[in-house]
């Protein structure tokens, strides 16, 4: 026992020490550093410049009781207006670059190329881009990050049918020739996984599907089928672009293209073989659902094994264009849990119970790790380092950029610049970045989650994420958290 306490506090004194000592140095010459943020939870002006309805407008007016605080993204952190002074605070704290989102709606109003190119909308991310480059900054520019045309919606469900694939590939053509020039990184999907799964498998998210079954109030949907389907058109949504991007912009535009997913680390609950399986087959139905059609062109067998018919298909030429249809991997990660075996039941099979998996955070009475604002996020560092190992081993070590990683606060906290635990939580996670790396994770950049504290889907402002604090009731005014200091030490 003595020896076992000993070697902890071996441990927590090195990682300490590395964490204090943690500066560019520490990483590859062209490592990046940066921040992410999307478009629905950052620009606001949801009415102005021709931008169209999503299906996010449509889902914080019509219920308000599923974001905690009834807010929506109407007016959010303004970057719509006041992008310059964001690129400067960035500029200042030294970061490399900034992931963002456009917004389909602000291009394509009506979804598609029928409903007409909004050019006061390409305008608007010219102007972001060109501020973005002549500041130093490089921009990662995310395609899709929930945010669907409400018309795509109300034409065909979006993305239960196969039509929203064409209608993608229109939408990124456009923002390939008129950004493609200036833009070197293109993000297809973000988090597809949490889009399936919080839209159309618990209905917490837009456009709110469930089955009748699950406790949840939603009005419509089927979690038994409807999250499998979606998923197969967001794959091949993605690589449809991947393809056309390829074949028509890449040689040219000299850029590259990638997806960015995201997943907890996941832990048996114990040592016996049936949990062990079970933290296995929890991160293949959370990960590899999509890791493994884009490394090879197929669905994982053990979730073929569980699902059955409703998992649909892939066609040969399908197959094909899914596999190796990403230049580099983002990787958002957070948090981690436990997971331990259940029975499988044929009754009432939803996305949740396929698995046959319950998740949790403790074990024997002790969480995990901290638990931050949020009620998913339990701090547990090492994991990013885990995931990525994993990774490396199961999907051929593919370029990685952490696409976001960050810890959130309660709003009400009565000091809200002095944020030691997000320095701490981002120290720890770079650390063990820095260690994938040394281990030959072919990692080249890492983005906090985020900026600015802003709007966070289910919970609206009740959290806040950011290393600049954003006073709502002082006119959106930014002050720098300690975060943000310590990140312009690092950086600088």
């Amino acid at each position: 026992m003595r020896t076992k306490s000993f070697s902890f506090v071996v441990f927590f004194i090195l990682l300490v020490k590395s964490v204090n000592s943690l500066n560019r140095s520490n990483f590859p010459v062209n490592f990046l550093f940066g921040v992410a943020s999307s478009s629905y939870q950052y620009e606001g002006a949801t009415s102005e410049g021709g931008r169209g309805l999503s299906i996010w407008d449509t889902f914080t007016h019509k219920h308000p009781d599923k974001i905690r605080d009834q807010s929506s993204g109407d007016l959010l952190v303004d970057s719509y207006h006041r992008y310059k002074e964001d690129v400067g605070i960035m500029k200042d704290i030294g970061f490399d670059a900034y992931r963002f989102s456009i917004s389909w709606s602000r291009i394509l109003p009506g979804g598609n190329l029928k409903g007409g190119i909004n050019r006061e909308g390409i305008t608007y991310y010219n102007n972001l881009i060109n501020e973005l480059l002549s500041n130093g900054l490089q921009p990662f520019v995310t395609l899709f990050h929930w945010d669907l045309p409400q018309t795509l919606e109300d034409e065909y469900g979006g993305f239960l049918s196969p039509n929203i694939v064409k209608d993608f590939a229109d939408y990124a053509e456009v923002c390939f020739r008129e950004f493609g020039d200036r833009v070197n990184h293109w993000i297809t999907l973000n988090e597809p996984v949490t889009y399936t799964t919080q839209g159309y498998g618990n209905g917490l998210f837009a456009p709110g599907r469930c089955s009748k079954w699950l406790p949840f109030n939603c009005s419509a949907g089927d979690s038994s089928t409807e999250p499998y389907l979606v998923t197969h058109h967001q794959i091949l949504a993605h690589a449809t672009v991947v393809k056309i991007y390829r074949d028509k912009y890449q040689i040219s535009q000299k850029g590259q293209i990638g997806i960015t997913l995201n997943s907890p680390w996941i832990m048996p609950l114990s040592q016996s073989k049936e949990d062990i399986n079970a933290a296995f087959r929890a991160i293949v139905f959370l990960y590899d659902w999509f890791m493994e059609p884009l490394n090879s062109g197929s669905y994982p067998v053990e979730m073929v094994n569980k699902t059955g018919e409703r998992l649909p298909k892939f066609s040969r030429e399908q197959s094909l264009m899914a596999k190796g249809s990403f230049d580099f991997l983002g990787l958002n990660y957070y948090t981690a849990t436990y997971a331990s075996n259940v029975p499988c039941t044929r009754k009432n099979q939803t996305i949740f119970t396929d698995a046959c998996v319950l998740l949790t955070s403790t074990r024997d009475g002790v969480q995990i790790g901290p638990k931050a604002a949020s009620n998913w996020l339990y701090i547990y560092p090492r994991g990013i380092q885990d995931i990525l190992l994993y990774t490396k081993q199961k999907f051929n070590n593919p370029v990685i950029y952490i696409t976001e990683n960050g810890v959130d606060e309660l709003n009400d906290n009565a000091k809200p610049l002095e944020d030691n635990m997000r320095i701490d939580y981002i120290s720890s996670h770079l650390s063990y970045i820095q260690s994938a790396i040394q281990i030959g994770v072919n990692v080249k950049g890492y983005f906090a989650w985020s900026l600015l504290d802003n709007f966070e889907w289910a919970d609206g402002f009740s959290v806040r994420f950011g290393i600049i604090y954003v006073d709502f009731k002082d006119g959106l005014s930014r002050h720098p958290k300690k975060s943000a200091e310590w990140f312009k030490n690092i950086l600088h």
